[in-house]
């Protein structure tokens, strides 16, 4: 004759059955902890070599600019400071922009490179693939060019039809150099403002 079901039986199973789901849960979290962390740093190093010139180490350190805080990574070559990659996050066409902005002492930057977008596939995306956007950033002097796209009057190349996530990752770009100025001991040097709009043009 089968056991009658009660309330103690089911809440015995329902316990077992959650301690069960919890140890294999935990034991998953555990085992790919370590890989996805090595892979994060792995990506994360590969970025800082990407937009700054050749180094023998790095710090990792932050800085605070008008209320918001920035975290990069001084190279130093000889003893001799060669560059800042500055983790730049903005506010994009889809959502969040982040970048790796390599910035040299004097303020030129260097090169950029993305780490995440959740721009537009075919648009906004192309911020990671557009060969000619991504070139104009070496070697980009803002002391002698003006950050901004060129459909606000400055000398930065939009992508196609996506004017938006062209404002947003000049404006991390324009971030990533004032967070530089101050870490040199002087002020922000370029105003942090961009046209706000809730369509890509």
């Amino acid at each position: 004759m089968a056991a009658e079901s009660n309330l103690k039986n089911m809440t015995l199973v329902l316990g077992l059955t959650c301690l069960l789901c919890s140890a294999v849960l935990g034991g998953a979290y555990a085992l790919t902890k370590k890989p996805i962390d090595a892979a994060a740093v792995a990506k994360t190093n590969k970025a800082v070599g990407a937009v700054l010139p050749a180094f023998d180490e790095t710090s990792y350190e932050s800085v605070e600019v008008d209320g918001k805080t920035y975290n990069y990574y001084k190279a130093v070559k000889g003893g001799e400071t060669v560059g800042y990659a500055v983790e730049s996050t903005v506010v994009g066409f889809g959502g969040p922009l982040s970048l790796m902005v390599g910035v040299t002492p004097d303020g030129v930057v260097y090169n950029t490179s993305v780490l995440s977008h959740s721009e537009t596939p075919g648009l906004g995306a192309k911020c990671n693939t557009d060969a000619k956007f991504m070139a104009q950033w070496e070697g980009f002097d803002p002391s002698a060019k003006i950050l901004s796209v060129k459909k606000d009057g400055g000398d930065v190349d939009a992508i196609t039809a996506s004017t938006i996530t062209s404002r947003a990752y000049t404006e991390a770009v324009k971030n990533a150099v004032n967070a530089v100025s101050v870490i040199s001991g002087g002020a922000p040097v370029i105003s942090s403002e961009v046209e706000k709009s809730n369509l890509e043009d």
